[in-house]
Parts: C-alpha cells; structure tokens; sequence
C-alpha cells in the first residue's frame, strides 16, 4: 500500500479557502481547485516507489489485477480528485467513447498538435464523471424542459430574449433546445453582450430563482454561457449527495467542495463560461438535446457498511464508510486497484493513518484493513 502525495490544481476558479480547511492548512490567497488522486500522465501522484503511473506501467497486473489489466489495459483508468469550485466552471459536455474515438483520430490525422487550444480530443477516451458533495454544491446539470425554459428566459422582461422563447415554444423538445442554443452561441458579439448586460440586471432585481445566473453572470459579464446556463437545471447538492454525468449532457459546477470521479480522460466541449476555444458544430454534434431529471443519486447501503453510488459505467466504482466511534474494523481488501480517501476524522488503513485530504493506493488483492472513526472514500473499478 501507498501513501499518495498529490499535486493541487491552482485554476482560476478554484475556491482559495476550502482545500485548506479540509486539510488543516492555512490559505495562500491562490486558488486551489483540484487535488488530483491517480495516474494521469498531467500530474501522476507521487509515492515512494516513484510517480504512480510508472509504478503501474511497471508491473501493470500485479497493480491493477488480471482482470482489470485484462478489461482496460495497462493503466489506471480512473481519477479521483477533491474539487473546490469558488467560481463558475466551463458549462461543458463531454464525448461517448466513439465520438472520442473517432474525433481523436480526426485531429491525429490532422496534424493538430495535443497542446493547440483549439484541440478537441486530447484522447481516444470517454470521460463520464461523478460528483459527490463534501459541502452544500452548486451545479447545472441538463437540460429543463423548454416550457420550463420559456418561462425563465420570459420571466427576465428582456425584449432581445423573445426570439429563443419563441424559439423554444414553436419545436418539438429536440429542435427547441438545439436551436435556441445553436442561436445564442451563434449570435453576434456585440448583440449578445447587451442581450446578457441586460438579462443580468433583470435577474440581480428579481432574486429568487433567478439568483444562480446572476451570480454566474458577475464572473462572466457578457457572456452567451449565461445564457445557455438557463436553459439546464440548477441543482443544490447537499453533502453525502452525488451527480453522474453521462455523454452529451450539458453541465457546470458553480460553488462548492466535493469528491469527484472520473474515466481518465481530458475530453472537454466547451459552451461558454469560457475564455477557452468553443467549437460550435463540434459541440452541436455532441450534446444530447433532450430535457432530464438532473438525478440526484444517494448512496445505496451495502453490507459491511459500504455506501455505494450507482453508476453504469465500469472505469469508477465510488462508495463511502461513514464510520462512528468504537466501530469494528472493516476488510477492504479486493481484487482490484483501489484508493482510499479520508474526508473526515482520522481513519487507519492498514499500517497508514488517514488525516482529511489524505489518501492511499491500495495494489489488487493486497490485504487492507480500515479502523478509526471518520469517514472515507473507496474508488475502485467494476472488473
């Protein structure tokens, strides 16, 4: 078993207080958005036998298990992270494994060097992905219905908004939503930024529901992405509550910390809240135009006390030990690669103890027993 130590992310975004809580640390005054746990090649964590992803490449089935080495190859193919949002992410979407496939090999072909800014595919992969909230956190998460739409973009009393109400009430639910959003990312520059001027004193006057956007709005004045934001459901995760992002669903986290997890991958469509590229027909290919349920997931209880949230994909399993004072302890010992994250308390794995932000790999099949009172979280793969 291995004592992680991870490289913290300094995005613009990033909140310049919460990691720091979390861990006992004192602010810096810079921000710090992710805490990367795994073995991607961007910022591999580091252990004593070397950075993680060489200690995997050197004995890939004596890490992962034969049967995950044999299901996904000779990596790790998930990431954990800790995510503090301070401000609003990109709103994004992101491929099927096909669509990352085929788009990847486009630009290979195309000679488009992995680091241009107008890259798309940085891999061949997919990159579902799932949120789990340490604090109360802020999301948008798919789209409303367009109705439900209408009448929020209606609501604001902007005249330059009538055409995308008109828009959305005139189609079926797959037209609408693609047409009003190909519309507002599409128009002009100078019209948009008065048409998002105009929405986000509206907004800022009326409050309520409107509140989310014109707080997105302050970080991004004259934006489009404010805009497209209002066409996606605003969600309020409260902590222990989880989202699953699936392929071509459009989303954004707004502000708060939470457990993310991932496929290893870097594929990102952007739709504004962005200085970065926004490929527009590319994206209108990915996204799914269809209203959803936001799905907010809970964690099932399992035996042993394990509390899982379900997902459909194989790359990440996430679950959670809440454990209370004077608890047994528990075999976490499993066939396939794992690491644990303490996110609470001080928890024991095996001969490491776990304070808050800190984590382990555990090797497939190494035994590994977890005591102590807190909590912590067990990423693992479906093999």
């Amino acid at each position: 078993m291995d004592r992680l130590t991870n490289t913290v992310r300094p995005y613009a975004w990033g909140s310049t207080t919460a990691i720091p809580h979390l861990i006992g640390a004192e602010p810096t005054s810079e921000p710090q958005a992710e805490m990367w746990m795994g073995a991607h090649p961007g910022a591999p964590s580091r252990t004593e036998r070397g950075p993680l992803d060489k200690v995997i490449a050197a004995d890939p089935t004596g890490q992962l298990g034969e049967a995950a080495a044999e299901k996904f190859g000779p990596r790790l193919p998930f990431l954990l992270k800790l995510l503090a949002a301070g401000a609003p992410l990109s709103l994004q979407v992101h491929p099927d494994l096909r669509q990352a496939q085929d788009g990847y090999a486009r630009e290979e072909a195309a000679g488009v060097p992995i680091s241009a800014p107008h890259r798309n595919y940085k891999d061949a992969n997919h990159k579902p992905e799932l949120i789990c909230a340490l604090t109360d956190f802020d999301g948008l998460c798919g789209f409303r219905a367009p109705e439900e739409a209408a009448r929020l973009l209606e609501g604001l009393g902007v005249d330059s908004l009538k055409p995308y109400v008109d828009l959305l009430r005139a189609h079926p639910e797959e037209a609408a939503l693609r047409e009003v959003l190909t519309a507002v990312l599409s128009a002009d520059h100078d019209e948009m930024e008065r048409t998002v001027t105009d929405a986000t004193a509206a907004a800022q006057r009326i409050g309520g529901a409107y509140e989310p956007y014109a707080g997105i709005a302050h970080h991004y004045p004259g934006d489009p992405g404010v805009i497209a934001a209002m066409l996606l459901n605003h969600v309020r995760l409260q902590p222990g509550e989880a989202l699953f992002l699936g392929a071509g669903v459009p989303h954004a986290y707004l502000n708060g910390l939470g457990v993310e997890i991932m496929a290893n991958s870097d594929n990102v469509l952007r739709c504004g809240l962005t200085p970065k590229h926004v490929d527009v027909p590319e994206l209108l290919r990915i996204v799914r135009f269809e209203a959803t349920d936001p799905g907010v997931l809970r964690p099932e209880a399992s035996p042993g006390g394990e509390e899982v949230y379900d997902t459909p994909i194989d790359e990440f399993r996430l679950s959670r030990y809440v454990r209370p004072e004077g608890a047994a302890a528990q075999d976490l010992t499993a066939g396939t690669p794992q690491i644990l994250l303490c996110t609470a308390g001080s928890v024991r794995a095996g001969e490491l103890t776990l304070a808050p932000g800190q984590s382990a790999f555990v090797p497939a099949g190494e035994k590994v027993e977890v005591s102590g009172t807190g909590t912590i979280f067990r990423a693992t793969v479906v093999a």
